[in-house]
């Protein structure tokens, strides 16, 4: 994700996350139809081709992911308004300073947003 972000500037980022088992094992590039630094929206055939292959794979859509240039990792407004996945992880990469991306990840369901833990070593409690 945060690879895809840095590539993409100063247009957003964004893209699909899927695994199993709740633990996420493989990230989709999406194209940003809006190309824009402020907005994105994946473009259509992009969310219909990375949903076959995850259908493909026998794989569980588990997130969204696309990146703020210039803001803190948090959903903004628009965010918020466009979650339309309550069962998907949102996960928001900020490069507000471009050498220490950051990445925070949430739950965005009827406009409630509720910050997630990540677990980032693949280790899952007992």
């Amino acid at each position: 994700m945060i690879a895809h972000a840095l590539a993409e500037r100063p247009n957003e980022a964004c893209g699909l996350l899927a695994g199993e088992e709740g633990r996420i094992t493989r990230s989709f590039r999406a194209r940003n139809k809006e190309q824009s630094p402020v907005r994105y929206e994946i473009e259509p055939l992009d969310l219909l081709r990375i949903f076959r292959e995850i259908d493909d794979a026998d794989l569980e859509h588990l997130g969204i992911y696309h990146s703020h240039t210039h803001t803190q990792a948090y959903p903004s407004a628009t965010d918020i308004r466009l979650a339309h996945y309550p069962e998907s992880l949102y996960f928001i990469v900020s490069l507000m300073d471009e050498h220490a991306p950051r990445v925070r990840t949430f739950r965005i369901v009827d406009g409630q947003v509720n910050e997630e833990a990540i677990d980032l070593t693949g280790d899952r409690p007992d």
